[in-house]
């Protein structure tokens, strides 16, 4: 564009020379002194707008790649593959990822010498730390790295910017250039756009922390729930055995100190269906001795799904429900069973009894909290948890009849035990 221009001015000006015009000379220089000027500043413009929709599409698309890392906190581990992708998108010498007290990660000219976990030495870095305000070091000697007397370091410049979580300076990132290169205004501007990206992403990774620590406190807190009720049902049951048939009495003592023992030793807030079912089988041997042959159990689970997850105490307390409200109130025998199918990429499990079903008025309220018998827990409390841990789309399904009998249905993504990943956070598949 300024080069088609430039050779139209020369060949005007040639024409004004030859023609002998020498009058028209200054007003020509000067018209097209200020058209040449208002080209260059379009081509300015167009140059540097280019270059900010470059660094722009450039921070982007590295904030997209470092979310997954960012996600599981900035540590030594992450810090490693965020600096490799910033190196490869951005294109620089050399790229550095601290904390406030140490390097987590060091890729580039110069790798041999800086390692992660070094001390933060350099007095540029700890004053971007201090002040939370970027810094640009344009010689190697106001850099001042501190093995430049134990090795020819190639590190010549660098711009240092801080990385903010909730209005407080976390870390910092750090873009090198060797001898032979500088820092460019288009170098600065990229550093200050990908550590703001990176900061908001930060915050958010720890926003997101904080929600799943609350999360997983509620979901305690209503499993501290279970435990109790179950625990009073079963002396319940010891109890009205314990004058007729003492044996008996201590055999089911054992049984509920191994549901307990067992309870005790589960962590975490997933356990697999197989263990879970564990608990059934122990409720059953307990239920067994007060109903008898009135009771009747029957499973239907193949063992392929024996090893999905499945949150702890979430189906016992529902036989639990189906054993009281259903076959407790019925006139003769009853029968609950336990189906458990994969439809795609979830998990169904299908909780049923024969037994006196629920009157149309009260079955919209049996999932509130508090509305059912005894303690208020039960099926609300697993239909809060499911909400809790999975989201609104997921929980419990009733469908009942009375005098016919009712069908919990639950409703999960399927996950199992191998799915865990890195941060110890049970993966769910196809997602």
């Amino acid at each position: 564009m300024v080069f088609q221009t430039c050779v139209v001015l020369g060949a005007e000006l040639t024409l004004v020379l030859v023609t002998g015009e020498m009058k028209l000379l200054i007003p020509f220089l000067i018209g097209n002194t200020f058209f040449l000027l208002y080209h260059l500043n379009v081509q300015y413009k167009m140059t540097a707008s280019k270059a900010t929709e470059r660094n722009a599409e450039l921070s982007f698309k590295i904030a997209n790649e470092t979310l997954p890392y960012l996600r599981r906190g900035l540590n030594v581990q992450n810090a490693e593959s965020i600096a490799k992708i910033i190196q490869e998108i951005g294109q620089v010498a050399a790229v550095s990822i601290t904390d406030c007290e140490k390097q987590l990660a060091y890729l580039g000219a110069g790798c041999d010498q800086h390692h992660p976990g070094d001390r933060i030495l350099t007095r540029a870095t700890l004053d971007v730390i201090r002040t939370g305000s970027y810094k640009i070091v344009r010689t190697q000697k106001e850099l001042n790295c501190p093995r430049q007397n134990i090795c020819d370091c190639p590190l010549a410049a660098a711009v240092i910017v801080p990385l903010h979580c909730q209005g407080k300076v976390v870390g910092t990132m750090k873009l090198y250039e060797t001898k032979d290169g500088h820092i460019s205004p288009d170098l600065i501007r990229l550093a200050i756009g990908m550590a703001q990206l990176l900061g908001i992403q930060i915050e958010l990774a720890e926003l997101d922390h904080q929600a799943k620590l609350a999360a997983e406190a509620q979901l305690n807190a209503l499993q501290a729930q279970i435990n109790p009720h179950f625990f009073f049902n079963v002396l319940n049951t010891i109890i009205a055995t314990s004058r007729t048939s003492p044996n008996r009495s201590r055999r089911l003592l054992i049984h509920l100190a191994e549901f307990f023992r067992k309870a005790l030793k589960s962590h975490g807030t997933l356990i697999t269906l197989r263990e879970e079912m564990s608990f059934v089988k122990t409720y059953l041997i307990l239920e067994k001795a007060r109903f008898g042959r009135k009771l009747y159990f029957k499973g239907e689970i193949p063992e392929e799904l024996m090893d999905a997850m499945v949150p702890r105490l979430s189906i016992q307390p529902l036989v639990e429900n189906a054993v009281k409200h259903g076959i407790g109130e019925k006139i003769g025998n009853g029968i609950v069973s336990v189906k458990v199918e994969r439809r795609g990429q979830e998990l169904y499990i299908d909780i049923a009894d024969d037994g006196v079903g629920i009157q149309p008025d009260r079955l919209q309220d049996v999932l509130k909290p508090g509305v059912g018998s005894g303690n208020g827990v039960g099926m609300a409390n697993v239909h809060e948890r499911l909400l809790g841990y999975y989201g609104e789309e997921y929980g419990l399904n009733i469908q009942s009849q009375p005098h016919e009998g009712t069908t919990v249905t639950m409703h999960l993504p399927l996950s199992f035990l191998d799915d865990e990943d890195e941060t110890g956070i049970v993966k769910h598949i196809g997602i």
